[in-house]
């Protein structure tokens, strides 16, 4: 099971003078159960592309399928095969915030089961299920305005709305953008949760090298609308030519143990995390 893109294309308000290329044959999957980070400057095409994921957007060329199905089938049997399929993948958006509207949280989660036509029973568990994992005691914020949250709780708020839907898979653009420390620290060890425990696939866009190197285990590099590379963080950070060509930095762990590895101390330069940086200094000066 996955999602796959097929020599995607997209072109923003084609024949005319504006027509601009947002994504050029644009080929990759995304494998169940994989934690996969799509990173580039602004322009690259990050968002565009995952708009395609659950057919927001409809490709000029190529297609997307999930777990095997067109998400843009052309008869009336794949047209109903593709909504079931695009019910897998849900999106939370960038500043994900601005997606709440009901006046308490349990009314603003419950909104996408009731549109699914579940039960009040069975959309009460769902949104009980996703508060939990998201974790926002059910007793404690149901009847909580969800403007009276801090932005992070907000963002949380946000993703149980979509979670409360039963997604296969979790798409997140810009996850964290403009909250505070705390409230990123906490809202990205959410997210890893769902990853670990609940088996979650996530796809998050991300400017943040240190979030993708401390959670990604797949990374994709876009470039003006090009898929640049694919391949594990690892991979991808020790591609000192690729980083220079798209304008990517290693991550500041990385950054400060090449230094020490130049300055003649045998440590480990491909470290991408503080815990990984610290375990290898550690094995330097032999201290448990």
């Amino acid at each position: 099971m996955s999602i796959e893109l097929k020599n995607v294309t997209y072109t923003y308000m084609p024949k005319t003078p504006y027509e601009r290329i947002a994504l050029d044959d644009v080929s990759f999957v995304i494998e169940q159960g994989s934690f996969t980070a799509i990173a580039g400057h602004t322009g690259s095409g990050k968002s565009t592309l995952v708009q395609h994921l659950n057919g927001l957007l409809k490709p000029a060329g190529g297609a997307v399928l999930v777990d095997g199905v067109n998400l843009h089938g052309k008869n009336k049997e794949d047209k109903v095969k593709a909504w079931h399929a695009r019910q897998q993948v849900g999106m939370v958006f960038q500043y994900a915030e601005t997606q709440l509207f009901e006046e308490t949280i349990e009314k603003d989660i419950a909104f996408g089961p009731q549109n699914q036509g579940l039960s009040e029973e069975e959309t009460k568990e769902r949104v009980k299920e996703a508060m939990e994992l998201v974790g926002l005691s059910y007793e404690t914020y149901k009847d909580v305005s969800p403007f009276a949250l801090s932005g992070g709780q907000m963002r949380r708020v946000a993703i149980a709305g979509v979670l409360a839907m039963h997604p296969k898979y979790l798409v997140l653009d810009e996850p964290a953008a403009g909250l505070d420390p705390r409230g990123r620290e906490e809202l990205m060890a959410t997210i890893q949760k769902l990853h670990r425990k609940w088996k979650l696939t996530i796809v998050f866009v991300s400017h943040s090298m240190e979030d993708i190197a401390r959670l990604a285990d797949k990374m994709v590099v876009m470039q003006a609308g090009h898929l640049r590379a694919v391949g594990t963080p690892a991979e991808i950070f020790a591609d000192a030519q690729l980083l220079q060509e798209t304008g990517l930095e290693a991550p500041q762990m990385m950054q400060i143990m090449q230094r020490l590895r130049a300055a003649g101390l045998p440590v480990n330069e491909h470290a991408l995390t503080p815990e990984a940086g610290l375990q290898s200094l550690r094995e330097v000066f032999h201290v448990k």
